[in-house]
């Protein structure tokens, strides 16, 4: 790589850190740490929450899906705005009853201690897996510019990402996420103007028109079509609503608004802002297919980081390198802080009685290096997967968000529904998705059925699973007296 670009990525990366320890500040206490002491404005909010869902994943695979396909991935943005309505109509309202800590903290008061752990646990697990592949995923333009391989790509990151995390807290990954989203951002408009241009301009699209590739919309009613508009409104709608109303990577965020207003008009605001972003890049593949990037033999993955390194002007390849690997680590910050979060609330505080603020910041601190190391370890378990990353997080995602939706419907819809129904239902969804997605995305994996499901009905079927199985436990015995709603389900 050109020296000015090394050098531009070195600067940025030293600014960046130096912007997260200033936003930060003293780390007090516990609620410091994970919470930001509840008093983020909301924009910063919904910014850091399109940064966070998006990072890596986003930047580098996306543009990779158009350049090898079409736009019809957008569908699922559009019903990525459908679901998180529904959360910030239907299930934050319950998050601002009391002073909750994570996601899980309302399943107790309707369901008891052990619901709240399992479904923590499912978490902790689901999380684990998708930002192994994240990791992955930034590891993937680390090796193109300099020329290590995945694994030590990965270890890099890990390490790097431990050092931020362990001292800024919530605090300073929101505000270094705000940063970030605008120069990936400026990356992907400036590389629409150079791909353009290397394409002859804008002249070249009734090309892409002829080939298919600005097809938007599939109505066509299939199951197995990996991108359809019913696939994108059903799917990515559960989905989001799953991934922004029971993953407490994103809920941490909500918990950290100033009050339920704020929450809502951060996560409805994503919703809309994440459609623009997702057109960006998607709009990139398709310049750089225009402009003849998509070489023979290339991962889809590697063409967008490809591009930047070898057309890209010195200096603004550097920035916008940067840009994908600092915003993929402050989104790895993020999960490995709400992992360290969920795991300090929901397991230790409660398992052990210690429930000193003070105490828990250093167990949050231990915990952030446990999770880091885990993430680690397995990221480098994804290294020679050929599944475009962005397909392949939400794929393995999609395990358990299904069965973490279904529990929370099941305790606002169903007052018979019990706690030991709740984690029969969660054990009962989890069985059947694993055969169903590990088998489509790791190669021989022993037991596989219903193959050729597209990816965006996982969480649908996954949810009517926990729902049709906590139903049926509900009726065996007498119902738990506790009737109580999860709070405007």
């Amino acid at each position: 790589m050109r020296p000015l670009d090394v050098a531009v990525i070195i600067v940025y990366f030293v600014a960046v850190i130096v912007a997260g320890l200033v936003f930060a500040g003293r780390q007090r206490d516990a609620s410091d740490y994970f919470l930001g002491h509840r008093g983020l404005p909301w924009w910063a909010l919904m910014l850091s929450i399109v940064a966070t869902e998006t990072s890596a994943v986003t930047v580098i695979s996306i543009p990779g899906l158009a350049a090898r396909g079409n736009l019809t991935f957008l569908q699922i943005a559009f019903g990525y705005l459908v679901g998180r309505i529904g959360v910030a109509a239907l299930l934050l309202p319950g998050y601002f009853e009391g002073t909750q800590d994570t996601a899980y903290q309302r399943l107790e008061r309707r369901f008891g201690g052990a619901a709240r752990r399992t479904a923590s646990g499912v978490f902790l697990v689901t999380r684990a897996l998708a930002d192994c592949v994240r990791i992955f995923a930034t590891a993937i333009p680390l090796a193109i510019i300099t020329h290590w391989n995945i694994a030590a790509g990965i270890l890099a990151i890990g390490v790097v990402t431990l050092v931020y995390t362990w001292v800024g807290g919530l605090r300073a990954v929101v505000w270094v996420d705000v940063i970030q989203l605008g120069v990936y951002l400026l990356g992907g408009v400036a590389t629409v103007v150079v791909a353009t241009r290397l394409a002859g301009g804008v002249g070249a699209f009734p090309r892409a028109w002829e080939q298919g590739k600005l097809v938007m919309f599939d109505f066509r009613p299939s199951f197995t079509v990996l991108y359809t508009f019913w696939g994108g409104i059903a799917g990515g709608a559960l989905l989001a609503a799953a991934s922004h109303g029971t993953d407490h990577v994103i809920v941490q965020r909500l918990l950290a608004a100033r009050g339920l207003k704020d929450a809502q008009r951060a996560l409805i605001g994503s919703g809309a802002f994440i459609i623009a972003q997702f057109a960006l890049f998607l709009l990139v593949g398709t310049c750089l297919w225009l402009a003849g990037a998509d070489h023979a033999g290339m991962r889809s993955d590697a063409i967008y980081p490809t591009f930047v390194i070898s057309q890209l002007p010195t200096g603004l390849a550097g920035l916008v390198v940067a840009g994908i690997l600092a915003a993929a680590m402050s989104s790895h910050a993020s999960a490995v802080n709400s992992l360290a979060s969920a795991s300090t609330h929901d397991f230790y505080a409660p398992l052990s009685g210690r429930r000193d603020p003070t105490h828990l910041l250093g167990v949050g601190r231990w915990l952030t290096l446990f999770w880091t190391a885990v993430l680690v370890v397995g990221a480098m378990a994804f290294r020679d997967q050929n599944t475009p990353v962005v397909q392949l997080a939400l794929s393995v995602a999609s395990v358990t968000y299904g069965s973490l939706l279904g529990t929370y419907m099941l305790g606002g819809a169903w007052p018979r529904a019990r706690q030991r129904d709740v984690i029969l239902a969660i054990v009962a969804a989890a069985a059947v998705m694993s055969p169903i997605v590990f088998g489509a995305v790791i190669p021989r994996f022993p037991w596989h059925w219903l193959r050729g499901l597209a990816w965006p009905w996982y969480v649908p079927l996954g949810t009517a699973v926990t729902v049709a199985v906590g139903m049926a436990s509900s009726l065996v015995g007498q119902a738990d007296r506790r009737t109580e709603g999860l709070g405007g389900c």
